[in-house]
């Protein structure tokens, strides 16, 4: 990726270092199980605001941290890159929702390590980066970008702007309505069919990652031979069956909550082709 000249995003809050939970380091009584059942969730694949869901942001004291230094003179080129990437997306979002007659809003992305207090509950880095629309805030811990190289086999900068762009994309789906929507549908239907949704969920998101690298692309030529591939290769490994299939030894599609990495390589594509939102409407399409 050409990112270096890239602007760097002023919405960049920098909570590394800090402890989640009450002043000097405890956690609420009860959040211990919460913590294990968010590891849980996301080995097995299971959303993990499903069950950030059931903690209630009072519980949890919100710290504040310190944004990024401007123009990469932070010395840690990862967060550097992050910022670049958030920034771009605000960019092409802003561009977007412009051309509908909408204004866009930008997330604020936060880094973190070990574990984070949102408005959704408590985080922690074992389930990976997240998005929370109460607070319309990105959380992601950058070791996560070592799982996605070491563990998952997906290493590249595409591959770790894909997951940021893929959170975003939940930021643009709570702007629209669309994550309201389903969340109300979700509670009137089985758990299947929640799942169901949910799926589709973070299929949108990622072809409106794609939408967002389409833009990027054609707009400032960000991208480099050998990128998409990163991406591709990024959302295939990060598929619910291959999840399961390492983490539990098989593979149960009933309870998917992100897609099977095929889906995800095929929406992504979908969105990184066309560059239209209108071609990212999983919840019309026949076929996923």
């Amino acid at each position: 990726m050409r990112w270096e000249r890239g602007r760097r995003s002023e919405n960049v809050e920098d909570r590394r270092g800090m402890r989640a939970g009450l002043p000097g380091g405890g956690v609420r009584v009860g959040l211990g199980g919460i913590v294990v059942l968010l590891v849980a969730g996301y080995l097995l694949g299971i959303d993990p605001l499903t069950l950030l869901a059931g903690v209630q942001a009072s519980q949890i004291p919100i710290e504040s941290g310190q944004p990024l230094p401007p123009n990469g003179a932070s010395g840690d080129p990862l967060a550097d890159f992050v910022s670049v990437v958030l920034a771009d997306t605000e960019d092409t979002w802003n561009e977007l929702f412009a051309a509908s007659g909408q204004g866009y809003r930008p997330p604020r992305l936060v880094l973190f390590s070990d574990a984070v207090s949102s408005a959704c509950g408590l985080g922690q880095s074992a389930m990976g980066p997240f998005y929370c629309p109460l607070d319309e805030k990105v959380y992601i811990d950058l070791g996560f970008y070592r799982d996605l190289q070491d563990r998952f086999g997906a290493p590249g900068d595409f591959a770790q702007a894909y997951v940021i762009a893929h959170e975003v994309g939940h930021h643009v789906q709570n702007l629209l309505g669309i994550s309201e929507q389903v969340q109300r549908r979700r509670q009137q239907v089985s758990e299947a069919e929640g799942n169901r949704l949910s799926v589709r969920l973070e299929l949108q998101a990622d072809c409106l990652a794609g939408v967002w690298a389409h833009h990027a692309d054609r707009s400032r030529q960000l991208l480099e031979q050998g990128d998409v591939e990163e991406g591709l290769r990024a959302a295939a490994a990060i598929g619910d069956d291959r999840i399961q299939r390492r983490t539990q030894g098989e593979v149960v599609p009933e309870s998917f909550t992100h897609g099977s990495g095929d889906q995800r390589v095929r929406w992504f594509r979908t969105g990184l082709e066309t560059g239209d939102v209108e071609s990212c409407d999983t919840f019309r399409a026949d076929r996923l």
